[in-house]
């Protein structure tokens, strides 16, 4: 592959890692095609290993970053319809006040979910504050995998040189 190649596949790969943090791309799958499409050009044993490597942390990560959290949430007792109020209020909110707006919109949705059924202002903060923990775990679960198949295709290129 040529330097503006590898350049492409390093911007791509580093947008992909910023929407995993900014929610606005599919992060993690963006990182994943951008080192599949440079396996593909590359051609070579080294290149479909790091593929390899990269497919399996980017299933596994995918997997974990529902179930670990999820499991969380439900000990904490965290209702769906607040996450699901919490993301629709996410997506007005993001609109409304770009990118802040979304973990405000987020915030308050979870909030105002959780204090319709609990009728207690602080359980309702207390399961907020679980679904939050629960997002950032998910999004640190997802970034971890992000940056360690990212050293896989970065260990790769060093290889096939």
């Amino acid at each position: 592959m040529s330097t503006l190649g590898v350049v492409l596949v390093a911007v791509a790969i580093a947008v992909g890692l910023v929407g995993i943090v900014v929610p606005v791309l599919p992060g993690g799958l963006l990182v994943f095609a951008a080192i599949a499409v440079w396996a593909i050009v590359e051609h070579t044993a080294v290149s479909w290993v790091v593929l390899g490597v990269a497919a399996a942390l980017f299933i596994t990560t995918e997997v974990v970053k529902y179930l670990w959290p999820v499991r969380r949430m439900r000990a904490a007792d965290v209702r769906t319809w607040s996450l699901v109020a919490g993301g629709v209020l996410g997506i007005i909110g993001f609109f409304a006040i770009p990118v802040l707006g979304l973990l405000l919109g987020f915030v308050v949705g979870v909030y105002l979910a959780e204090l319709s059924v609990r009728r207690d202002g602080r359980r309702a903060w207390a399961s907020t504050v679980h679904a939050l923990k629960g997002v950032a775990l998910s999004v640190g679960v997802e970034l971890t995998g992000a940056l360690l198949a990212t050293a896989a295709w970065v260990t790769g290129l060093v290889f096939s040189n």
